[in-house]
C-alpha cells in the first residue's frame, strides 16, 4: 500500500519528504526525450514512435520541455507520455515538447536528474549543435559513473548533418515540399505580373533547401554558398549572378523570372562585407550585425534594384522569404515513414547497447549507428554536410537547367548592357564550362 502512495507522488516531492528513499530502485527504467534547435516536420512522429515502442517494452517515457535546460534545473517542466498521447501526435506538425536552443555550459552539468528519474536512455532530437551538446553530457555522465545511453535523432530542414549518402535529415523532405508549393506560386505570380522575384530560403551554412526547391521549380538561377568553391563569396558576385539570369531571359525574350538564394551565403561573409550593403542593421552584444532581424530576400532585392537602376534596366523585382512557415507543416509520407523508422531504430540501437551515436536509416530502411566521435572536428563540433557541387546532379542542374550569360551571349546581351562579360556566369564563379558526359 505504501508503495502505491509513493508512486503517486512526483519524484521531486518524494525526494523532499523521503530523502533517504532510493526511488530508482523501484521506479520503472525511464527514457527521457528532448528536442533542441528549431522545429522540423516529423518531430512528433519521432517522439510518438519512440514512446510507443518503449512503453510497450515496459519503460516510462518523459518528454522534457525547454531542451537541455530541463536536465539541470531543480524542477524541470516535463510530461509523462502515455500510449494514447503518443498515438495522437505522431502525424502532427510542430513538437509536443517545447524546444529550445539553450546550450548549457560544462559547469552546469549535474547527475541529479538522471539518478532521480532512473533514466536509462537520453534521446536528443536536433541538429549538429544538439548532437554536440548531447555528446558533451554523455562524456560527463560517463566520467561520473552514471550508466546511461545517449542516442541522437538527426533533425534539421537544412539537411546538413553528415549522414550516409542518400540519407536526408528528417524534416528536410517535408519542408522542401512546402517550399516548392510556395516557390511555384511565386513563379506563377512572376509570369502573371511580368515581374522578377528574389526568393531567400533557410539554410544556416549549406544550400540543400534552396537547391532542392529551386531545382524542383526550374528556377533560372539558384545561388548557394557551395557554388563559390573557386572564388571568394561576395555580395557583388551574388548580385551579378542574379543580373546574369535576368539578362539571359531577356535574350530569350522572357521578361519575368525568379531566383532563389540560400541564406547560408551570409555565413561565409565577414561583417565588413555584410555592412558594405548599406543596409541599416541592429547589432548584438559582440558588435555583429543581427541578420535574424531583417529579411534576407529584402536585402538582396534592394541591392538588385540598385544595380538594375545603374544599368538602366527597366525590371521590377520583389522579395519573398521562405523560412518559418515551412518548419511546422505536417510531415509528408516520406518523413512519416522515415521518422517512424528512426524512432524504432532508437529502440533497436538501445537494445544493442549503442550510445554516443546518431540513429540512421538508409534508403532500404536498414538501421545503423553513426558515432558522433567519427564526425566531429578537433573542437568537438559535428562537421556539416554541404551540397556536393561536383556531383552529377549539381552539374545537370547548373549545366542544363539554368539561364545565365556566357560568351555565346555577349552580342545579344550587348543590346541591354554595355559590358555583358561582367555578368558571365563562368567568369563570376571562375568555373570551367560545365561538361556533361
Amino acid at each position: 500500500m505504501w508503495l502505491c502512495i509513493l508512486f503517486s507522488l512526483p519524484s521531486p516531492i518524494l525526494a523532499t519528504f523521503a530523502p533517504n528513499f532510493k526511488l530508482n530502485q523501484i521506479m520503472k527504467p525511464t527514457i527521457a526525450i528532448l528536442a533542441g534547435g528549431g522545429p522540423a516536420p516529423g518531430i512528433n512522429t519521432v517522439i510518438g514512435t519512440i514512446a510507443k515502442v518503449f512503453l510497450t517494452g515496459g519503460y516510462r517515457v518523459l518528454g522534457l520541455h525547454g531542451g537541455f535546460q530541463s536536465l539541470f534545473i531543480p524542477n524541470p517542466e516535463m510530461d509523462e507520455i502515455n500510449f494514447e498521447h503518443a498515438d495522437n501526435i505522431h502525424k502532427q506538425g510542430g513538437s509536443a515538447i517545447r524546444m529550445s536552443r539553450y546550450k548549457p555550459k560544462d559547469s552546469e552539468f549535474s547527475t541529479d536528474f538522471f539518478i532521480r528519474e532512473n533514466v536509462k536512455l537520453l534521446v536528443t532530437i536536433g541538429g549538429d549543435d544538439t548532437a554536440s551538446t548531447a555528446n558533451r553530457i554523455a562524456k560527463y555522465l560517463q566520467e561520473h559513473a552514471v550508466k546511461i545511453q545517449n542516442i541522437h535523432v538527426p533533425k534539421t530542414i537544412d539537411n546538413d548533418l553528415p549522414l550516409p549518402e542518400g540519407s536526408p535529415t528528417f524534416g528536410y523532405q517535408s519542408a522542401k515540399q512546402e517550399g516548392v508549393r510556395i516557390a511555384q506560386t511565386v513563379y506563377e505570380d512572376a509570369r502573371t505580373s511580368g515581374n522578377w522575384f528574389i526568393v531567400s530560403a533557410m539554410g544556416r551554412e549549406a544550400g540543400h533547401l534552396a537547391f532542392g526547391i529551386g531545382a524542383a521549380c526550374h528556377y533560372p538561377m539558384i545561388i548557394i554558398p557551395e557554388m563559390f568553391n573557386k572564388t571568394d563569396l561576395t555580395i557583388r558576385k551574388i548580385v551579378r549572378l542574379i543580373i546574369s539570369a535576368i539578362l539571359k531571359r531577356k535574350v530569350l525574350g522572357i521578361t519575368y523570372g525568379a531566383v532563389i538564394i540560400s541564406e547560408g551565403v551570409f555565413h561565409f561573409m565577414s561583417d565588413t562585407e555584410i555592412e558594405s550593403t548599406g543596409i541599416n542593421f541592429t547589432y548584438d552584444e559582440h558588435g555583429h550585425p543581427e541578420l535574424g532581424n531583417v529579411s534576407k530576400a529584402h536585402i538582396f532585392n534592394i541591392l538588385v534594384q540598385r544595380e538594375l537602376k545603374r544599368l538602366k534596366l527597366n525590371v521590377k523585382s520583389r522579395p519573398v522569404e521562405i523560412g518559418y512557415e515551412i518548419r511546422c507543416v505536417q510531415p509528408v509520407a516520406f518523413d512519416l515513414l522515415y521518422c517512424a523508422l528512426l524512432g524504432m531504430g532508437v529502440k533497436k540501437l538501445f537494445d544493442q547497447g549503442a550510445t554516443g551515436c546518431m540513429v540512421t536509416s538508409d534508403p532500404n530502411g536498414d538501421i545503423s549507428p553513426l558515432y558522433l566521435k567519427d564526425v566531429e572536428d578537433e573542437k568537438g563540433k559535428v562537421r556539416p554536410r554541404l551540397v556536393n557541387i561536383n556531383s552529377q546532379k549539381a552539374k545537370l542542374v547548373y549545366g542544363f537547367n539554368h539561364q545565365y550569360i556566357t560568351e555565346d551571349d555577349y552580342e545579344a546581351a550587348s543590346k541591354f548592357v554595355e559590358n555583358p562579360e561582367e555578368f558571365d556566369f563562368y567568369k563570376i564563379l571562375e568555373w570551367e564550362k560545365i561538361e556533361i558526359v
